[in-house]
């Protein structure tokens, strides 16, 4: 029997001033599943996890969490329904240590204020704390714990915000280039990360131009170009779709 969908993307279209970023885009995300959204730039990748997260409102057609709409929802609302996303550029609290940055996002239902006041008041010995404590252990960041989060490495920063996601239980995580800009070494330690997310069973959707990065972890894999899906399958199969080949021509080869 098939996993209950967690993502449907409905024929989603999005248009600028007349240009269509994303036309009839219609996808499923199973439970548990890893799946790849891949195709050069100017594809509509990004686009399309905006309106997943209520960032953009699509022009035609609708986006769904476990049944539930998330077309019209403001960004933090759709963080509540439990949907987590990381962002090309790390969004940390630099200011704050690595374990406070986690118990934050643990605190995520509150407003910023009230969740600065109780790390305050119960400190990092609280039972939140010690949760963030063992989640940054598990994941390699124990060294790390009471390091001001602005002075990390850009790996580091990036496996921070993956604790940080990850700690909020979200039923749906969304990476937009988790890797960007980060050395072989960095990009093979965030893959290692990632494969723990996946073997526990997490849903997972990534956007990511590194193929190394892809191939190490989807399930399957959707193929983006001119803002419309031109391939979906499994691995195998899109390494040999000529689709694909075609569509990566001076960008990526797959």
């Amino acid at each position: 029997m098939s996993k209950p969908i967690v993502l449907h993307i409905d024929h989603v279209s999005k248009t600028f001033g007349g240009l269509d970023a994303l036309s009839n885009v219609h996808l499923d995300i199973r439970e548990g599943e890893t799946h790849a959204i891949i195709g050069p730039n100017g594809a509509g990748k990004s686009t399309l996890l905006n309106v997943c997260v209520g960032g953009l409102e699509p022009t035609k057609g609708k986006v769904l969490l476990a049944g539930t709409e998330l077309t019209g929802r403001r960004p933090f609302e759709i963080n509540q329904l439990g949907v987590a996303r990381v962002f090309q550029t790390p969004e940390i609290f630099a200011d704050l240590t690595v374990v406070e940055n986690v118990m934050m996002a643990m605190l995520s239902h509150r407003d910023g204020a009230f969740r600065l006041r109780l790390l305050s008041r119960f400190g990092d010995r609280s039972e939140t704390g010690l949760r963030a404590t063992k989640a940054l252990t598990d994941l390699g960041l124990g060294g790390h714990l009471n390091h001001l989060a602005g002075a990390l490495s850009r790996g580091d920063k990036r496996r921070l915000e993956l604790v940080m996601s990850v700690v909020q239980q979200p039923k749906l995580l969304l990476l937009d280039e988790p890797t960007a800009g980060m050395a072989r070494a960095d990009t093979n330690a965030t893959i290692d990360i990632l494969r723990k997310f996946k073997e526990s069973g997490m849903t997972i959707v990534i956007i990511e131009h590194d193929m190394h990065v892809v191939f190490s972890l989807a399930d399957r894999i959707t193929v983006l170009a001119g803002g419309r899906v031109i391939a979906q399958g499994l691995p195998d199969e899109i390494k040999g779709n000529p689709k694909v080949v075609e569509a990566y021509l001076g960008e990526e080869q797959v």
